[in-house]
């Protein structure tokens, strides 16, 4: 496979364009129904409350599970199926449980197990997990996880900078907020929640596309100083093209696992695996019709002062 792949000539920058439009379309659709929903739902992490896993010996009815609930003051909790119909994730995040929590940690998670013992008809269950976060915890969460996005972008920046140049770190910077901008938009298109586990992905996934790029500008850094007479644009389809047979390869193994994930790994991990799949497809595309257009823009607005580059040959430029 890869054999075949050797000297390819596909014009890839030629569809930046269609490219373009695809990707702005699923962004907006991923922000106008954040917007029209109510924004994004967060885990117990980032707005603090409490979540227990439970296991019934047999299908309950949900519907007496939620009024035993509301009877013993735990008012608007989310009650949903976890993987089978006999297991279930109650979430206690109303002001009445966070503030609870203020007194006791485990005070609600007590309560919610005590009034479900309690309820006829509900049979017997076993607790398999449960997390309670304060509401000062959770928001420090969310900041930290804010804070860890734009560190990872100045870093990116500097390094990028460093090690090639000003025109290739923003170019891989743009690309890499693309990616991010895109993946939020499929996390709400999916329904998933916003957790840790998420936030890990979306860092993961920022480095698993910094790295794509970077192969591919490695590529045109060489093909910079071997042709110097080629026009930018074929330079850029060029080095696309040499660095495939390696992408393809790369991302085909990493997809494996992060299917392998989603299709066998509990729910717990399931989101992870989503985010992961769907990042390894949206950093291949930004790498290849989002950071090569952006510096194909910047190369031709601030051309190189010490190179001659031809343009008689060059194809149409966006």
């Amino acid at each position: 496979m890869l054999r075949i792949l050797h000297g390819t000539t596909i014009d890839f920058i030629k569809y930046w364009r269609h490219a373009a439009i695809i990707t702005a379309a699923f962004i907006l659709v991923g922000v106008g129904s954040a917007i029209f929903t109510g924004g994004f739902p967060y885990s117990i992490e980032f707005t603090g409350g409490t979540l227990m896993q439970v296991e019934f010996a047999a299908a309950p009815d949900v519907s007496r599970m939620r009024t035993t609930l509301d009877a013993a003051g735990i008012h608007g909790a989310e009650i949903a199926t976890f993987g089978s119909s006999r297991q279930f994730t109650i979430r206690a995040q109303g002001a009445a449980q966070i503030a609870a929590q203020a007194a006791g940690a485990e005070k609600v998670a007590a309560q919610i197990e005590a009034a479900l013992k309690q309820a006829p008809g509900l049979g017997e269950f076993k607790v398999v997990r449960y997390e309670t976060v304060g509401p000062r915890v959770g928001a420090e969460l969310r900041r930290g996880a804010l804070v860890a996005m734009l560190i990872s972008f100045l870093v990116t920046l500097v390094y990028l900078a460093w090690r090639f140049e000003w025109r290739f770190g923003l170019s891989a910077v743009l690309a890499t907020a693309h990616d991010i901008f895109t993946t939020i938009a499929f996390i709400k298109l999916l329904h998933l929640e916003i957790s840790l586990t998420v936030v890990a992905a979306i860092l993961t996934v920022i480095g698993y596309s910094l790295n794509d790029t970077i192969i591919i500008f490695d590529r045109v850094r060489e093909n910079l100083h071997k042709n110097r007479k080629m026009s930018f644009y074929d330079l850029l389809n060029l080095s696309v093209n040499e660095t495939l047979p390696r992408s393809i390869l790369t991302h085909a193994t990493t997809l494996a696992a992060t299917v392998s994930l989603l299709l066998l790994a509990g729910e717990v991990i399931r989101p992870f695996a989503w985010v992961m799949s769907f990042g390894i497809f949206t950093g291949t595309f930004s790498s290849i019709y989002v950071a090569s257009p952006i510096l194909m823009w910047i190369e031709n607005k601030y051309p190189r002062a010490n190179e001659a580059r031809s343009t008689a040959t060059a194809r149409p430029r966006p």
